[in-house]
């Protein structure tokens, strides 16, 4: 019976304890969290729509991937041939 007491004491005292250092040290914690939130925020509004890492003049035209030729890669896919309807 005495075993049982303590187990429920000490957890009541383990609860309290918590209840009572996030009360101490949530203003912290929610600090933190919008300092953090708002520091994203700030670097994707400089980073642009679509995540470029510095602005271009308008109308610039840049390519960022080169097609493929058609001879690099051994594989020729042949002739185009146009089909006209028969009735």
């Amino acid at each position: 019976m005495i075993s049982f007491l303590k187990t429920v004491l000490i957890i009541l005292l383990v609860y309290l304890g918590v209840k009572f250092l996030f009360r101490l040290l949530s203003p912290y914690l929610i600090r933190y969290i919008t300092k953090k939130a708002s520091q994203r925020f700030e670097r994707a509004f400089q980073q642009g729509p679509f995540g470029d890492p510095k602005p271009q003049n308008e109308g610039a035209v840049t390519i960022d991937k080169m097609p493929k030729s058609d001879k690099s890669d051994g594989h020729t896919v042949g002739e185009y041939v146009d089909f006209e309807e028969i009735e």
